[in-house]
C-alpha cells in the first residue's frame, strides 16, 4: 500500500511539473508580443536582440535584460522557453519587458567575438568593450522601446554573469539594478578553466571544442562538439595529454591557443580579470552564487569582495545558497547530490530575494527589500543566515594542525620528533580520480560527493578529529599552509575539507532527496576542495622549481565555506597530488605542462610534515555561535 501511494504521488508530481510550464507558456504567448531588432553600437556594429513586450498598456514597464554568448534563440516568431521554464515566468507575470541579446560576434550579432573581452577604462571615440556595448544597447532600448519606464536591470548566470558584471561598469544612468550570478571573474585563479594555475582540462575541452569554434558570419546554427569514442573520461584524458587535446582543436580555436600560449599569470590574463572594472559602481548589486558550484564557485565570492573593497559605499549584497551552477533559477533546490537541505532553497531565493530586489529598484514596488549584506545558507545546520558583512564580524581564524597517525590537532605539535612527516607516492600514470563514478561528462554532484573512495587510496592522506563535542561553524575562506618536500621539481597539492557523518546518521524521512537512497551512515561529505600548482607557490607570474628533498611552504586559499559540522561529526582534511581528470596531470617535473608528453610524466614521493619546526596547518574561519 505504501509503495502504491508513493507511485501515485510520483506520477501526480510529474503531471503537475509538466502541466505548469504548459500553462505558463500559454499565458505568456497570450500576453506578450515578440520583436527582433538589430541595435547599433557606437562603432557601427549591430547586435541582434530579442525583445518580449507585455501587451498591458495600463502602466509603463521596466526592462530586464540578459546579454549572452549562448544565443537568444529561437529566432523568428517562436518564443524562448526561458520565459516559462524557470523563474523568469514570475517576471512575465509582473509585465517586465524582457530583453535577450546576442553579444558581439556570437550567433546573429555582427562583429568579432573576444572571450572575456578586457575592460577598457580609457575608451575614446568609437573604442568598444562589453561595458560600452551594454551602454549603447540600454540607450537604444530606453529611447526606442515604447511604454518602458526608464529603469533597466541586467542579470545573467555564468558567462552571462560576466556580461552583467561589465554592465555595472557601463555607468548608464538608466541601469538601476544588476545581478551577476555565478559570474565568470578570473579564469586563471579560480573560475571554470584554471584553479591556482592548474588547468581544468575536462571543463575546458568540453566547452571550447564546441563553443570555441570560429563563426565567420552571423548564424542561427550552433557548432558541433567533439564526439569521443571513449565514454570514460578518466581513460580518455589519461590517453590524451594536453598536446593531444591541442591536435583535436585543429588549430582553429583561438582562445584555446591563447591559453596554451599563456601558461603563467601574465598581463594577458590580468587584463581578463573582471574585478579590474569594478570601480565607481552605481547600480544596486546583487551577487549570487552556489556553495557547490563546480564551474564558478570562485567568481561570486570574489566579485562581491572586490566591489566591497573598491566601492565602500556601493549598494552591494551577496547571496550564496547550497546550489550547483544556476540551480537557484530552477524548480528544485532540495538537495545537492546525496546531501539534503530540508527545503526548496531555490524557491526561497526566487520569491524572497531576487524578485523583490528587481521589483523595488525597477518598479518601485514594495518597501526596500530587507536583503541582508550577506544572505548565506549554512549547510550542515541547513538554515539561512543573514550577516552584516562577509566574512561575518564574529568569525575568528583558528588553526588546526596535521598530526601523526592521521590525526587533526587544535594544538601546535610540541613532542613530535624533528622531521616527522607522512608520505605518499604520486604516480601520474594512476592519478587520484575526483569521483568514483564512471562517466564522460563532469558531474555537478562531485562538490558534495562521498570521499570514502579516496580515503581508501594509499596516495591520499586523511587527517581527522575525534567526534566533535559541540558544533563547529565555518564561515569564510579556508587557508592551507603545508610544509612539504618532494622528490621531483614540481607537484600539485589538493586540499579537501570533509564532514564525516556519524555511523548512525540518517536524514528525516520527509526530506526530499535525489531518490537514490545513498547510504549516509559514515558519509564523508566534501565541503570544499581546491588545488594548487606547486610551482606557483611563490608567484603566479614567475613559477619556480622545487629543490628535491628541501622542505618548502605551499600556502593557498580555498574558496569560502559556509558549513556547520554538527556535534558528533568529525572534521577531516585530505591531501593528495592529483584530482583527475578534473585537473590536468602534473608531470612532476618543472616545465611548461602544456607541452608535456608521456615521457615527461614521472612518479614523485611527496612528504607532508607535521613536527614543531615544520607544522602543516589549515586556517579555519571559525564562527562563534
Amino acid at each position: 500500500m505504501r509503495k502504491s501511494l508513493f507511485f501515485i504521488h510520483f506520477v501526480l508530481s510529474l503531471t503537475v511539473a509538466t502541466a505548469q510550464p504548459e500553462q505558463d507558456s500559454a499565458w505568456i504567448r497570450d500576453n506578450y508580443t515578440k520583436m527582433e531588432q538589430y541595435i547599433p553600437m557606437r562603432d557601427g556594429i549591430k547586435l541582434f536582440t530579442s525583445v518580449y513586450l507585455p501587451n498591458d498598456k495600463s502602466e509603463k514597464h521596466p526592462v530586464l535584460m540578459v546579454r549572452t554568448p549562448y544565443s537568444c534563440a529561437p529566432y523568428g516568431k517562436d518564443f524562448s522557453s526561458r520565459l516559462w521554464s524557470g523563474h523568469w515566468k514570475y517576471y512575465a507575470r509582473e509585465n517586465y519587458i524582457m530583453v535577450i541579446q546576442d553579444v558581439r560576434g556570437r550567433w546573429m550579432s555582427e562583429g568579432e567575438f573576444v572571450d572575456v573581452r578586457p575592460f577598457n577604462n580609457n575608451k575614446t571615440g568609437n573604442d568598444i568593450d562589453e561595458a560600452s556595448d551594454t551602454w549603447d544597447a540600454i540607450d537604444w532600448i530606453i529611447k526606442n522601446i515604447s511604454n518602458n519606464n526608464g529603469n533597466v536591470g541586467i542579470f545573467g548566470v555564468s558567462y552571462p554573469g560576466f556580461y552583467a558584471t561589465m554592465a555595472a561598469a557601463s555607468h548608464h544612468p538608466a541601469l538601476k539594478a544588476v545581478s551577476p550570478q555565478a559570474p565568470v571573474t578570473d579564469w586563471f585563479m579560480g573560475d571554470d578553466f584554471h584553479h591556482n594555475g592548474a588547468f581544468f582540462q575536462m571543463d575546458g575541452f568540453s566547452f571550447y571544442s564546441s563553443f570555441g569554434k570560429p563563426r565567420p558570419k552571423p548564424t542561427t546554427v550552433g557548432p558541433t562538439g567533439f564526439n569521443s569514442p571513449i565514454r570514460d573520461n578518466y581513460k580518455f584524458f589519461l590517453q590524451n595529454p594536453l598536446p593531444k587535446l591541442m591536435e583535436y582543436m585543429k588549430d582553429s580555436v583561438a582562445f584555446w591557443k591563447e591559453m596554451y600560449a599563456h601558461p603563467n599569470y601574465d598581463d594577458w590574463w590580468k587584463a581578463r580579470d573582471a574585478r579590474r572594472a569594478m570601480y565607481n559602481i552605481k547600480p544596486a548589486m546583487l551577487v549570487v552564487g552556489g556553495l557547490f558550484d563546480a564551474e564558478d564557485c570562485f567568481g561570486a565570492w570574489n566579485l562581491y569582495k572586490a566591489i566591497e573593497k573598491q566601492n565602500p559605499t556601493a549598494n552591494n549584497r551577496i547571496v550564496m545558497g547550497p546550489w550547483a551552477h544556476g540551480q537557484w533559477g530552477g524548480r528544485f533546490g532540495f538537495n545537492m547530490g546525496n546531501v539534503r537541505f530540508g527545503e526548496n532553497t531555490s524557491f526561497t531565493y526566487q520569491n524572497n530575494i531576487e524578485i523583490p530586489f528587481f521589483n523595488y529598484y525597477l518598479k518601485g514596488k514594495g518597501d526596500e527589500p530587507k536583503i541582508a549584506e550577506a544572505t548565506v545558507f549554512m549547510t550542515g545546520a541547513n538554515e539561512w543566515k543573514k550577516f552584516d558583512q562577509w566574512p561575518p564580524a564574529a568569525t575568528q581564524p583558528r588553526l588546526v594542525y596535521l598530526a601523526p597517525g592521521g590525526a587533526l590537532s587544535w594544538n601546535l605539535p610540541t613532542f613530535v620528533k624533528p622531521g616527522s612527516f607522512t608520505e605518499y607516492i604520486s604516480d601520474p600514470a594512476h592519478p587520484v580520480p575526483y569521483t568514483e563514478d564512471i562517466h564522460f561528462n563532469r558531474t555537478t554532484e562531485y562538490m558534495t560527493d562521498d570521499q570514502r573512495f579516496a580515503t581508501r587510496r594509499p596516495d591520499v592522506l586523511s587527517f581527522e578529529t575525534s567526534p566533535l563535542e559541540e558544533d563547529l561553524t565555518l564561515a569564510g575562506p579556508v587557508m592551507a599552509n603545508l610544509k612539504v618536500s618532494i622528490s621531483g621539481t614540481d607537484a600539485d597539492f589538493v586540499v579537501k575539507v570533509i564532514d564525516v557523518f556519524p555511523d548512525d546518521f540518517n536524514y528525516p524521512a520527509t526530506w526530499p532527496g535525489n531518490g537514490k537512497n545513498y547510504p549516509m551512515r559514515g558519509y564523508q561529505m566534501l565541503v570544499r576542495g581546491e588545488i594548487m600548482r606547486g610551482k606557483y607557490r611563490n608567484s603566479f607570474e614567475t613559477p619556480v622549481p622545487f629543490k628535491p628533498g628541501k622542505i618548502e611552504t605551499v600556502k593557498f586559499e580555498l574558496p569560502d565555506v559556509a558549513h556547520v559540522f554538527k556535534k558528533g561529526h568529525r572534521l577531516m582534511i585530505q591531501i593528495q597530488s592529483s584530482w583527475f581528470p578534473l585537473a590536468d596531470r602534473n608531470p612532476q617535473k618543472f616545465m611548461n605542462i602544456y607541452e608535456a608528453n608521456e615521457t615527461d610524466f614521472q612518479k614523485a614521493t611527496i612528504r607532508i610534515y607535521h613536527d614543531s619546526s615544520n607544522p602543516s596547518s589549515i586556517l579555519l574561519p571559525l564562527l562563534n555561535n
